[in-house]
């Protein structure tokens, strides 16, 4: 394996999926999937920067075929190349049903949750299912009146009109009732996600880099969402996907703005920038 180019002070890559890396469809691209592989035989360290669960991005880690850390739940859970867990961070176990209970005020809404493992769900939703069909990934039911509290990664909640203005009233309400003790971020403006205070994309691509003797400076990611910020502000550039929300676009005034994701518009910087 040659090294990472001499002429970049980058040697990790971190990228978002839905919205970032991944095509429209949720799924890689040829194209994505080729410049992955290319990024690997250079040397560099590339990393899934997702609000996914790990055993579904494990999924596509897979038709990746390159060996990459994985940051899921928005920096909650933290693997190595070799599947081994380098961190965890859970929701207070006293915070989770107090959380939902906000929620729980409107029943249209879908709640969900990360429980080590497995994805919960508070009823079946249809167009998610479809949202996790190349890794396979599915949801078990849970009850949203007696929520189990060990082992959350994270809650989060969709509304089936993806009203994001119905979300942010929510959004709204959950920070006035928990203030600092959470992070709470949407990662896309129809889904509201609530982790522990500590947890980011950001702090997570931190510990990825001292364990591999790096710095923030020697990282480049790319995002679209909320859930984004903290990272793409941390690194030492950080590309803002041109179809990412106008908040996402006013958090981060001076990072760069680049194509879509239909578009493959990552792995075109990363050939025209990296490669």
């Amino acid at each position: 394996m040659t090294e990472a180019r001499k002429d970049t002070p980058f040697h990790i890559v971190a990228s978002d999926l839905d919205g970032t890396l991944l095509a429209p469809n949720h799924q890689l691209s040829t194209f994505s999937k080729q410049t992955l592989k290319t990024l690997h035989e250079k040397g560099f360290t590339f990393i899934f920067a997702t609000g996914r669960h790990h055993v579904d991005v494990a999924g596509i880690r897979e038709i990746a075929g390159i060996p990459a850390y994985m940051i899921t739940s928005n920096g909650a859970r933290v693997h190595d190349q070799n599947d081994q867990l380098m961190y965890s961070k859970n929701v207070p176990e006293e915070l989770v049903q107090s959380v939902i209970d906000v929620i729980r005020q409107d029943p249209e809404i879908f709640i969900h949750m990360y429980q080590n493992d497995d994805w919960l769900l508070d009823r079946d939703d249809e167009m998610l299912a479809k949202f996790h069909s190349e890794s396979g990934f599915a949801y078990k039911r849970f009850s949203a009146e007696s929520a189990p509290t060990d082992g959350i990664a994270k809650i989060f909640f969709t509304h089936p009109e993806q009203d994001h203005d119905h979300l942010v009233t929510f959004e709204n309400k959950l920070r006035e009732a928990f203030g600092d003790q959470l992070n709470i971020a949407f990662s896309t403006p129809w889904c509201l996600e609530v982790m522990a205070a500590e947890v980011s994309k950001g702090h997570a691509l931190e510990a990825v880099a001292q364990s591999l003797n790096l710095t923030l400076e020697n990282c480049i990611a790319f995002g679209d969402g909320m859930n984004d910020a903290e990272m793409l502000a941390m690194a030492g550039k950080g590309l803002v996907m041109g179809t990412s929300h106008h908040k996402v676009k006013e958090a981060l005034p001076n990072n760069e703005v680049i194509g879509s994701n239909a578009d493959d518009a990552v792995a075109h910087y990363l050939q025209d920038h990296l490669l």
